[in-house]
């Protein structure tokens, strides 16, 4: 059975809980780093309780796969809320202890995490981990990041991603990959961050003597899409937008890949998410060009083509609005890449 990914709960002490993030607990993986998260989010959770308002937690069950002639079996090993009903908002696929070539491709794990992500789970995948996630396919045509030693091997075994090993933690909203095999803490955070905010993601971070994750600004901002709305053929939309934000892509576009009228569709989008997916669509390309400005020397113009832009002029115009600067003043204030 495929936990349900919808609202939030109320735990037994009042607090609510923002999310569950479930670790996978696969053969040959990397059992400290599954150890060391629930630390980080208990420890997030405690203070969040502390100084919240309404006191919020993050909830984390550890879960195993096995396969039978009926599919995918999946059962939760540990869990902080056992008598509440799982609702799987993140998963996270730890490092291995093992090197890749020695990694075993396991199709009911490979099912598990498609079912999940087709319910708006967010998937996270950590140094070997995104191995795992790889053999999904969830990641063709996505940025993402391993180990600066598995990243030649990830690129031929698959192609279609666009691996990236130069950074730490590439967040791409319903996928997140990070690099190292200890940087489940930058993934960790980052996740604290998403959910409880920065001032818990600080504080969490001088608890455990840990840099925050490697970035001046959080990825998306403010712009933090819904995925668990329960509308599937407009969540499958959105994910389409996140992958092919290079891509010249309008209203009508989305609605084709959705099969609906136009007007049909600007309904169910704003309904599900909140916003008109013009807004959707905009917010989502200035947050990966915020991105390329902080991680990359890549000119604007490069930028505004890798999100859509033919035209750099209306780019900047856009991005001025949305962001209150130019790209150039966006970079000198944030940019990472020129200190590097």
């Amino acid at each position: 059975m495929t936990p349900s990914a919808t609202g939030p709960h109320i735990d037994p002490t009042g607090a609510r809980v923002v999310g569950e993030v479930g670790l996978l607990d696969y053969a040959d993986c990397q059992v400290s780093a599954i150890h060391g998260l629930r630390d980080i989010f208990r420890v997030a959770s405690e203070h969040a309780v502390e100084v919240g308002d309404p006191p919020s937690v993050i909830r984390v069950s550890t879960w195993s796969v096995t396969a039978t002639d009926d599919g995918p079996v999946t059962e939760c090993t540990s869990d902080t809320h056992p008598d509440l009903e799982h609702r799987l908002s993140h998963v996270i696929i730890p490092p291995s202890l093992i090197v890749p070539e020695l990694m075993t491709s396991v199709s009911a794990l490979t099912d598990w995490l498609v079912e999940l992500r087709s319910e708006g789970t967010t998937l996270c995948a950590v140094c070997a981990g995104v191995f795992v996630l790889a053999e999904t396919h969830l990641l063709d045509s996505r940025d993402a990041t391993t180990h600066w030693a598995f990243a030649e091997e990830l690129a031929e075994r698959h192609p279609e991603i666009n691996v990236d090993a130069s950074r730490m933690v590439i967040d791409d909203v319903d996928i997140v990959t990070a690099a190292g095999i200890l940087a489940w803490v930058d993934l960790g955070l980052t996740l604290v961050d998403r959910m409880l905010g920065p001032s818990v993601m600080l504080h969490t971070a001088r608890f455990v003597l840990a840099d925050p994750p490697r970035r001046q600004q959080s990825l998306y901002g403010e712009f933090t899409p819904r995925l668990q709305h329960g509308d599937a053929e407009i969540r499958e939309v959105q994910q389409r937008v996140h992958a092919a934000l290079h891509e010249p892509l309008v209203v009508d576009d989305l609605a084709r890949t959705a099969a609906m009228h136009p007007r049909t569709f600007q309904r169910r989008f704003k309904q599900a998410t909140g916003m008109t997916a013009t807004a959707y669509l905009q917010a989502a390309r200035i947050a990966k060009a915020r991105e390329s400005l902080e991680l990359t020397t890549d000119s604007v113009a490069q930028i505004a083509r890798s999100v859509g832009y033919l035209d750099v002029s209306n780019f900047r115009k856009v991005f001025q609005r949305a962001a209150g600067v130019t790209p150039s003043e966006y970079r000198n204030r944030f940019s990472i890449a020129a200190h590097r």
